[in-house]
């Protein structure tokens, strides 16, 4: 009996052993199952280009480069704007050229510089009489053409995304460290009044401690995708040819970039990794066939795009953020927005509404949430957002990013929007792609300051006649 009692603690002993042995494997092995990128050494001459400060640009020489539904729209709210001369335009579309210099003569402005050559960007961005780059191409030439307009000593501003790639997000980085030139993605959903709003009350305590964000870009294009060249679409088809080869979140900025700056990502925080999960492709290919026959060349090519793609990601600080994308189904417009904290909530998307304690189960009345937006009116939406209105673009958000930029540049500020954020919130097209192809597997998402992330405590829009009155 005794020697059975011993065996049964010798076996008790060792299986616990194999227990905690197992236990602390599988430990290191979700520790080491985390896809990592190489995140390369910085050049010994740059720095990084946080706040970054140019000289100030009394009048500033911009040039477009892309004339279609985006670079046309944003020629016409420069219109509006002070202190701003568009002298050369740029697109391979000769109608495109002669819509924009009729838009310009109806406003009283001379006529621009023509350029039309496949290669013609390059001439643009060598020009002496500019100092902005305005770039709306196919996302293809994003970051070609923005490294090649930093190399010729000009400042970017560049259409989401800025780059589909890794390697293309390290290149904006590098380029603009080493020029020291201004790069900055146009994120115009960031200046939507709503955002600015629970942006402004994040960063003033009305949510607690933020916890978990999400966004998303759930729109569908299924009819612009499939518009032939010549009709309001994408002209040569570009979009529809990345549904194609890529699976995951093709376009996540527009409700990443929102949520960052709730989040203050590499300004206090940054995103460690993530896991990003999509449904098979069902609705591109029920379209093709309902639109142009079952026959057709569309309805047999492969789309390997899913419908939905549902990314998670998590902060160093803990917080979580939530991001899908799903241009290809049909259902509403919505870019969630959703901000959830300690002490509140917000949503934009499917209904706005607010919540905050100690009534949080239930949304506040539609007149305490306008009278809880109204006094937390974001600073630039008070001084500019009136005329935002009347201008337009989306709203008025495009017209209050455009503002911003160019009040930066002419009065020497650091932008609103760096490359950083260019970089971290373009990376997910790539990173959710790896997931992906990887049944999900956790990616880390590249630090892209470097270790900076925290040099900074949190957003801050520059203004000029503030720091004059504190001087």
């Amino acid at each position: 009996m005794q020697k059975f009692q011993n065996n049964f603690k010798i076996f008790i002993a060792f299986s616990f052993l194999i227990l905690f042995v197992g236990l602390t494997a599988c430990k290191q092995d979700q520790q080491n199952r985390i896809i990592t990128l190489e995140v390369p050494e910085r050049p010994i001459e740059q720095e990084n280009v946080l706040q970054l400060r140019c000289d100030p640009i009394p009048t500033v020489r911009v040039a477009f480069i892309g004339l279609g539904m985006r670079g046309n729209e944003a020629v016409r709210r420069f219109m509006y704007l002070e202190g701003v001369e568009v002298t050369a335009i740029c697109d391979i579309n000769v109608n495109f050229i002669e819509k924009t210099q009729k838009l310009l003569a109806e406003n009283g402005k001379p006529a621009a510089l023509e350029f039309t050559g496949k290669e013609d960007w390059k001439k643009v961005c060598e020009l002496e009489n500019v100092d902005l780059i305005y770039n709306c191409t196919p996302w293809y030439l994003h970051t070609t053409i923005a490294i090649y307009a930093m190399e010729q000593g000009k400042h970017v501003a560049i259409e989401v995304p800025a780059a589909t790639t890794i390697e293309e997000c390290w290149q904006l980085v590098n380029t603009a460290e080493k020029t020291r030139k201004h790069c900055m993605m146009l994120e115009n959903c960031c200046y939507d009044f709503f955002e600015m709003a629970t942006l402004n009350m994040a960063q003033q305590g009305v949510f607690g401690e933020i916890v978990h964000v999400e966004g998303a870009y759930i729109h569908d294009l299924r009819e612009l995708n499939f518009n032939p060249p010549g009709d309001y679409g994408y002209q040569g088809m570009w979009r529809l040819d990345y549904n194609e080869k890529f699976k995951a979140n093709l376009y996540p900025t527009h409700g990443l970039g929102p949520v960052c700056q709730i989040l203050n990502i590499h300004r206090g925080d940054k995103m460690n990794y993530l896991t990003s999960m999509s449904t098979k492709q069902f609705g591109i290919t029920e379209y093709a066939k309902n639109r142009f026959g079952e026959d057709s060349d569309y309805a047999q090519r492969t789309y390997n795009k899913g419908d939905m793609n549902t990314t998670l990601i998590q902060t160093e600080k803990g917080k979580t953020i939530l991001i899908q994308h799903d241009v290809t189904s049909p259902r509403p417009y919505n870019r969630l927005h959703t901000v959830s904290g300690t002490k509140g909530f917000a949503a934009k998307y499917p209904i706005q509404g607010i919540a905050l304690e100690p009534n949080a189960h239930h949304f506040l009345s539609q007149e305490e949430m306008q009278k809880l937006l109204a006094e937390y009116e974001h600073p630039i939406v008070k001084e500019v957002g009136q005329k935002a209105k009347e201008v337009g673009g989306h709203g008025g958000m495009d017209f209050i990013m455009d503002y911003r930029l160019i009040y930066c540049l002419r009065n020497g500020l650091p932008l609103d929007q760096d490359v950083y954020d260019a970089a971290e919130w373009s990376s997910l097209v790539e990173l959710t792609e790896i997931s992906v192809n990887n049944n999900s597997a956790p990616v880390q998402v590249p630090d892209f300051t470097r270790g900076d992330w925290n040099k900074l405590n949190k957003l801050v829009f520059m203004e000029h006649m503030k720091e004059q009155n504190q001087q």
